[in-house]
């Protein structure tokens, strides 16, 4: 999974950035306009598969990961400056738009007051400005060539004409219905509004555990579900600054400080799950002796297509696959006993993968 990570300026995205990877950027106090594109993958973090590997003891242990993206902040209304960020969206699985809800005098506002509605609308129609120049560019060039004699994609022109009118109605292509071909057409326009999206609301670290956060939150989500688009959109509120501070400790360290300000876990914890169901993927789990391992997957797919995930032999040589659920594993207390008690299932290819599902595939090439 790939997020990246987008925000006005100063908004507090490459603090949130060094949070969620435990690097440490520098974070400025003026906006910045250039630079190259900042890179981190995460763990994500999964009790089952600490579980497991206490039981079993692996000789390797691999958590699902998250790639994020930082780079510069957008900037209203300068859609040229704006399109560096939107070409690197575009190869992004959805965006992570950290939203400035902290008070700072050593930190300039581009828009001189901290106002974190507004700001949310203004970058939501920056998308929605970069999406049009690319449909009104298409259509132009579609325009020119059938003035040469060209004849036009006639089922693309539909589609450009559709997003336009979306797009012009300030209505994000996120909360647009697309059918199998249409969204199929889709995939080499890259448009950026597309995108699932999960807001941040950076907070002070005196707001947390606030009725101001908790209202400000509210007010976020109830702007969201006003323009009908709550179901692409999820709203997340965290302190940045603390979070990077966690992400500096060891795990002891971590938790006593969680512990005194009241925190039961990270909220990047919660950013990446919340992510997770965003985007519908959930993990099957492997586990033995030689490693125990999480697999990401779409929500839905059956069991050979996970077989795919592992290795490609698996998926086309699938004869079934040995299924216990984690709870029913747990509470059983070993793979023989889930066996005994019936737990242990053998399904077929067509059997839909459940989040937490451990698999062992039977195969044959």
């Amino acid at each position: 999974m790939k997020l990246a990570i987008i925000g006005l300026s100063n908004s507090g995205k490459t603090t949130v950035f060094n949070a969620l990877t435990g690097q440490n950027l520098e974070t400025t106090v003026y906006p910045t306009v250039s630079g190259e594109p900042n890179y981190g993958v995460v763990k994500v973090p999964d009790c089952r598969i600490d579980k497991l590997a206490e039981i079993y003891k692996p000789k390797k242990i691999t958590y699902a990961t998250v790639e994020y993206i930082d780079y510069i902040g957008l900037t209203k209304g300068d859609v040229a400056q704006n399109r560096k960020v939107f070409d690197l969206i575009k190869d992004a699985d959805a965006i992570v738009h950290v939203v400035r809800a902290f008070e700072d005098d050593a930190v300039s506002h581009p828009m001189n007051e901290i106002n974190p509605l507004r700001d949310i609308e203004t970058l939501e129609l920056e998308l929605i400005f970069g999406d049009i120049e690319l449909v009104e560019k298409r259509l132009a060039r579609m325009e020119e060539g059938e003035k040469k004699g060209k004849k036009p994609n006639e089922a693309e022109k539909k589609l450009l004409l559709k997003c336009k009118d979306a797009l012009e109605k300030e209505v994000p292509l996120r909360n647009v219905s697309f059918d199998d071909e249409e969204q199929k057409a889709m995939k080499h326009l890259q448009f950026v509004s597309t995108k699932p999206e999960v807001v941040v609301l950076n907070i002070g670290e005196g707001d947390l555990n606030t009725d101001k956060a908790l209202n400000l939150q509210k007010d976020a989500e109830k702007y969201f579900a006003d323009k009908g688009i709550s179901e692409t959109t999820k709203v997340v509120t965290l302190c940045g600054k603390i979070e990077m501070e966690i992400a500096q400790l060891n795990p002891d360290e971590a938790r006593a400080f969680l512990d005194d300000l009241s925190i039961q876990e990270p909220a990047l914890n919660k950013l990446i799950h919340v992510s997770y169901d965003l985007l519908g993927f959930i993990s099957f789990l492997t586990c033995g002796e030689d490693e125990v391992r999480a697999w990401t997957i779409k929500r839905g797919i059956n069991a050979q297509q996970a077989a795919g995930k592992i290795h490609s032999d698996i998926e086309r040589g699938f004869i079934r696959a040995e299924v216990v659920g984690y709870n029913e594993f747990i509470s059983s207390g070993s793979m023989s006993a889930a066996r005994d008690k019936g737990l242990l299932r053998l399904e077929g290819k067509t059997y839909v993968v459940k989040d937490g599902d451990i698999i062992n595939f039977r195969f044959n090439v």
